[in-house]
């Protein structure tokens, strides 16, 4: 019964709300609470934090909350190991990563499908903080984002690329043909850019600011597909990273520019959590990943974008 006291209170602090958590566990909210109350009683402390609605944890059910979810964790590694030596590497892998690194994430996902056939993937959308509180309370398995920016905590790192800029344009627009554009022009344009939550876009208001400039911006997002929609449709402009190249290419009527490369530049990678168990999966993503040579893949691309833009002889 203990685990399942433990799904309860993970689920709880996950849903914030009785009723959605025992949703979340496919039980009645009675015996969610009724479960919740046994573990108390068993532990002696009070855990739940009670009014007319769930209120948060107290300071010790804060630390058995931690202790639930690196046991369910610990629970989760376990299965993994025993059905990979009864028969291959299998079950979910979740991953979550900031919109700017998605768009890459197949590099890896399709290679080590490959190996282990029976793996499922699940990927969810999330800021660079986020990320960091999801490996804290084991909801997601890996995260992908910047490695060397804003501090993550303790976490393992594994670089994978260096992020590089270019700047989208309407093909028909002030700055169509051209082949090179600093980032004081790029910040003159009326721009579509990623909103002030995402670290993408606090990198590139640190970008403008060392050129002695700031952004204009008309819409702010936070998806990918907003972006490239805004740069077609309402013919703006946007700094993107090169790596959406590999999946999205430019648009049609689009054009892309290089910009050169800033004071900084920062490094997308893989984080895991820095205390509990590393999952089998997590082991084998990072196996995976190593082994796509990410730079020659990325650059490659925007090669072939750059060529294909460029009028013939």
């Amino acid at each position: 019964m203990l685990m399942r006291q433990f799904e309860y209170l993970t689920a709880l602090s996950r849903e914030g709300h009785f009723g959605r958590a025992a949703q979340a566990c496919h039980v009645s909210q009675p015996a969610l609470s009724a479960g919740i109350r046994s573990l108390e009683a068993d532990l002696g402390v009070r855990i739940v934090e009670r009014g007319q609605r769930f209120e948060g944890f107290t300071p010790e059910g804060m630390h058995v909350l931690q202790w639930a979810q690196r046991m369910l964790a610990e629970q989760e590694g376990l299965r993994q190991t025993l059905e990979s030596m009864q028969g291959g590497l299998s079950g979910v892998l979740r991953i979550g990563a900031i919109p700017t690194a998605l768009t890459v994430a197949p590099l890896m996902t399709t290679a080590m499908r490959a190996e282990y056939p029976m793996v499922q993937f699940s990927l969810e959308s999330m800021s660079s903080r986020e990320i960091v509180q999801s490996l804290n309370e084991f909801d997601i398995d890996v995260g992908m984002t910047y490695v060397d920016g804003e501090a993550l905590g303790k976490v393992r790192v594994i670089a994978l690329y260096r992020e590089k800029y270019m700047f989208l344009t309407p093909q028909d627009g002030d700055f169509g043909g051209r082949e090179s554009i600093s980032w004081a022009e790029a910040a003159a344009a009326p721009l579509c850019l990623m909103t002030p939550v995402m670290q993408n876009r606090r990198i590139l208001d640190g970008n403008f600011a060392d050129a002695g400039v700031e952004a204009t911006t008309v819409v702010e997002t936070d998806t990918v597909s907003a972006i490239y929609a805004h740069v077609v449709d309402m013919h703006l402009s946007s700094i993107i990273p090169h790596a959406w190249l590999h999946s999205f290419g430019v648009p049609d009527h689009a054009h892309v520019i290089p910009l050169p490369r800033p004071t900084r530049s920062f490094h997308v990678g893989l984080v895991l959590p820095g205390r509990g168990p590393e999952s089998m999966l997590a082991r084998a993503l990072v196996d995976t990943s190593l082994a796509v040579d990410w730079r020659h893949e990325l650059d490659e691309a925007v090669g072939r974008r750059l060529r294909a833009q460029t009028p013939s002889g």
